[in-house]
């Protein structure tokens, strides 16, 4: 076992039912990035945040600094290159405000996350859905279009994954039902998975 989920499952010991999950959520994202796809990710409120707050850990240094590998320097200065980090490619669809304003207006909220996983979602990349019930209507949606181009599906839910459970390949159900608890739970898998991939990938970088 990764010393990273070791020390979750210490820090947090009721995660201990959702070890399972969250090793295959790592497996699945491993998988993804390794064959140059990309994680989308989608949420509401609390969980919005999450999901720029995930973003952001995996397009910069998190736990380790990142510098550019030769491959990637080329046709870059030396100066830029240094200051530049290698980065996993993740897109947080809850940062197109003019798009989702105009979506909203113009036809329907619901479907917001929908018209964006169908617009960047292609074969080979992964979509994470955020939802403290599971039933978020516009997160399910996204996960209805994220099945039907042949996208997994990576959900983290509260105790009961809700509708969220049926969509996806992979729900991890932390052991609570109140948002903030169930929020509280998620911050530090997301952690954890990065920190995961951030070693494996730096491996491959070096």
């Amino acid at each position: 076992m990764s010393h990273h989920l070791e020390s979750l499952i210490f820090r947090y010991p009721a995660l201990q039912p959702c070890l399972p999950e969250i090793a295959k959520a790592y497996e699945l994202l491993e998988g993804t990035f390794l064959r140059d796809g990309k994680l989308l990710l989608c949420g509401n409120g609390g969980s919005a945040s999450d999901a720029d707050h995930w973003a952001g850990e995996l397009l910069k240094g998190f736990g380790q600094l990142r510098p550019l590998p030769p491959e990637m320097r080329h046709g870059i200065s030396d100066d830029m290159a240094s200051r530049l980090q290698w980065a996993f490619p993740v897109i947080p669809l809850t940062g197109f405000p003019a798009l989702a304003t105009a979506f909203a207006n113009d036809v329907e909220p619901e479907f917001v996350f929908a018209q964006l996983t169908l617009a960047l979602g292609r074969k080979g990349d992964v979509l994470t859905a955020l939802s403290t019930s599971g039933n978020s209507r516009n997160v399910c949606r996204a996960a209805e279009v994220a099945r039907a181009r042949g996208l997994p599906v990576l959900a983290l839910t509260g105790e009961s994954g809700g509708r969220l459970k049926e969509l996806a390949d992979i729900c991890i159900c932390v052991p609570a039902t109140s948002t903030p608890l169930v929020q509280e739970f998620h911050l530090p898998i997301y952690h954890c998975l990065c920190l995961m991939l951030e070693d494996r990938f730096a491996a491959i970088h070096q």
